[in-house]
């Protein structure tokens, strides 16, 4: 039966709602299309997403979401048993930055599936193809996922940690990490405007040389002195 046949043959209704249902496709294929006409995706070599919801069956503590990249999955485990009968964690782990519209489709899809007390977040140790001002234009619409898709959530920006060379003891800030400073400024003007709270881990990190491991990732025991504090500071929001 040829197409055309086919159709005829059809229930009229069925007809008109595959005929909505193709309009609407079109018209959102066409509203991406519009939307990205623009916009240059800029990816690694290897791109990699994780997202882990520990006691997803269970309603009775509050829920936290830890999204941030191979840092937050360093401290990750840490936070979990930190927090153990005080509120249950999920990560989203992700090597998607500011400026790649994939980031916030995982975004999405983690606060489509769950609801969140707290959101402790940090994305800043990727996407180096993309400008300072990539990075200023995305903030913000990071911050308008978070408030359209989780409105009860509470909010906690982790700054982003150093980036250090010369091995074996990487006493020195490598170059890249200017930029890891201006991006923690870029950052530190949109939290400032919506009074979210910081957790400062560069801080943290900034003077101890000995916690690096790599130039980049830190030591286990410097990643559990790291959960304490992102423990901390989520205890602190759940308890206001």
């Amino acid at each position: 039966m040829d197409a055309g046949r086919l159709i005829q043959s059809l229930p009229l209704r069925l007809i008109i709602y595959l005929s909505l249902a193709a309009q609407l496709i079109a018209a959102d294929e066409s509203s991406v299309r519009s939307d990205n006409t623009d916009m240059k995706i800029i990816r690694e070599s290897t791109e990699w997403c994780d997202m882990r919801v520990y006691e997803a069956t269970k309603e009775d503590l509050p829920r936290v979401l830890l999204i941030g990249d191979s840092i937050s999955g360093g401290y990750f485990q840490g936070v979990v048993n930190e927090l153990k009968g005080k509120a249950y964690v999920a990560r989203l782990g992700t090597s998607k930055s500011l400026g790649d519209p994939a980031l916030f489709g995982e975004i999405e899809l983690i606060l489509s599936q769950y609801k969140f007390a707290v959101i402790h977040f940090n994305n800043g140790l990727h996407g180096w193809g993309y400008t300072d001002d990539d990075y200023r234009a995305a903030f913000p619409k990071m911050i308008a996922v978070f408030k359209e898709k989780a409105p009860g959530a509470k909010l906690i920006w982790a700054t982003t940690t150093t980036v250090r060379t010369g091995k074996p003891s990487f006493e020195q800030l490598a170059p890249q990490n200017e930029r890891v400073k201006v991006r923690n400024r870029i950052a530190a003007e949109f939290i400032a405007k919506e009074g979210i709270p910081v957790n400062d881990l560069y801080a943290m990190e900034e003077n101890h040389p000995e916690h690096s491991s790599d130039g980049i990732h830190f030591k286990p025991e410097a990643a559990a002195a790291q959960a304490k504090q992102v423990a901390k500071c989520i205890i602190e929001v759940l308890s206001k």
